[in-house]
C-alpha cells in the first residue's frame, strides 16, 4: 500500500475547505483505499492529509487522468505544499486499515534515518514502539510506511487528544531511551492533526 502525506499552509481557510470536498471525487478511482485529514493542534493554517492507494501504479495512473481536474478547485487558496510518499510497511496494531470516522486525533512522525541504523530502527519499531503503542488506551491503529533515503512516516490514530497525550507523558522518553531512538535518527518532526469529519473520503 501506498501511503501520501500533504502538509500545507492554508491562506484561505473557506477556500480551502470548500475545494477539500470536491477530492469525494477520489471515491470512483481504482486502486484507491481512502483519505483523510485536518488541521495541525499546534500551528492553525497548517492543514494534513493522508491517501492511501493500493500500489504505486494505482496512484501514477490517477496522477496521470484525474488529480489536476480535481485539485484546481483548491488553487489559491495555500501555499507551501509539501508531498512525500511512503510504501506501508507495518501495521501499528493489527489489521490497518485507512478509516478515519473513528478517529478524534492523528499523531504524524517523520523520521530521517541514518543508513547505518535502518535495520535497526525497523527492528525497533516492530518489537518496541508499536506493542507500546498498541497497548495504549485511546489507540486505534496506525501505518509505519519507508520512502527511500531513510525517511520514515508513522502514523497513530487515537479516540482523543487526552489519550494520545497520556502516552506521550507516560511512556515516550522511557521508549526512546530503551529503542536508542537518538542513535538511529538524524531528524524528526512531528505533529497532531486534529480530524476534520467532512474531509474524510
Amino acid at each position: 500500500m501506498l501511503v501520501k502525506w500533504i502538509r500545507c499552509t492554508v491562506v484561505d481557510r473557506r477556500g480551502f475547505e470548500r475545494g477539500q470536498r470536491k477530492w469525494a471525487g477520489l471515491l470512483g478511482e481504482p486502486g484507491f483505499r481512502g483519505q483523510g485529514g485536518g488541521w495541525s493542534k499546534g500551528r492553525p493554517h497548517v492543514a494534513h492529509l493522508f491517501e492511501f492507494w493500493e500500489s504505486r501504479s494505482f496512484y501514477d495512473s490517477f496522477m496521470a487522468r484525474s488529480h489536476d481536474r480535481l485539485a484546481a478547485a483548491q488553487t489559491g487558496t495555500y501555499k507551501d505544499l509539501q508531498v512525500r510518499l511512503f510504501e506501508h510497511q507495518l501495521d501499528v496494531k493489527v489489521g490497518f486499515r485507512p478509516h478515519f470516522a473513528d478517529a478524534d486525533v492523528v499523531r504524524v512522525a517523520h523520521c530521517r534515518v541514518r543508513e547505518e541504523r535502518l535495520e535497526h530502527f525497523t527492528l525497533m519499531q516492530e518489537k518496541v514502539w508499536n506493542p507500546a503503542m498498541a497497548g495504549s488506551p485511546g489507540m486505534l491503529r496506525g501505518s509505519f510506511g519507508q520512502a527511500p533515503g531513510g525517511e520514515f512516516l508513522v502514523l497513530s490514530m487515537w479516540d482523543s487528544q487526552a489519550e494520545h497525550g497520556k502516552y506521550r507523558t507516560d511512556r515516550v522518553e522511557r521508549l526512546a531511551s530503551r529503542t536508542q531512538i537518538e542513535a538511529d535518527m538524524t531528524a524528526i518532526a512531528g505533529d497532531v492533526v486534529a480530524i476534520e469529519p467532512s474531509w474524510t473520503v
